[in-house]
């Protein structure tokens, strides 16, 4: 007579234990090799995306300074429209009402590193600013360094 193997499921491991072995449950987690990989694969992506990154802040920070730039020429312009002169400073266009406040400069992190080019004075006039540039020294991606633009 042939015996039959009994199949029960055991309450503790819900696994089937055939009568007399005991099947082992494999471990749930994840390998060494497997942490290692997945690891790799992130340290890839990542040398990958940083410069990527990096490049983009100096573009959008060029592009703040440009703005800068120009906003600040055209008040300038708009003073001595209005006032027949330039202004001394760019703390005499803030309380002229011209600004609201002084941007800081990109590169500087500084609304004080702004450099001013001033009118030649003329006799007993003292003449006003009529240029400013970034009192950066960095050079830009065209070239060109900041405080030449």
């Amino acid at each position: 007579m042939i015996s039959r193997l009994r199949i029960r499921k055991s309450r503790w491991t819900a696994r089937s234990i055939a009568t007399g072995e005991l099947q082992r449950k494999q471990p749930g987690g994840f390998t060494i090799i497997e942490l290692m990989t997945v690891v790799s694969i992130v340290g890839i992506l990542a040398t990958l995306a940083v410069p990527s990154y990096q490049a983009a802040v100096l573009r959008a920070r060029e592009t703040a300074l440009r703005h800068d730039l120009f906003t600040i020429r055209d008040l300038l312009d708009q003073h001595r429209a209005d006032q027949g002169k330039y202004p001394s400073s760019l703390e005499a266009l803030k309380s002229a009402g011209y600004l609201r406040q002084i941007p800081a400069d990109p590169f500087t992190s500084s609304a004080a590193t702004w450099q001013e080019i001033a009118e030649p004075s003329v006799g007993a006039v003292e003449g006003g600013i009529v240029d400013v540039y970034s009192g950066s020294d960095r050079i830009g991606t065209n070239g060109v360094p900041y405080n030449q633009w």
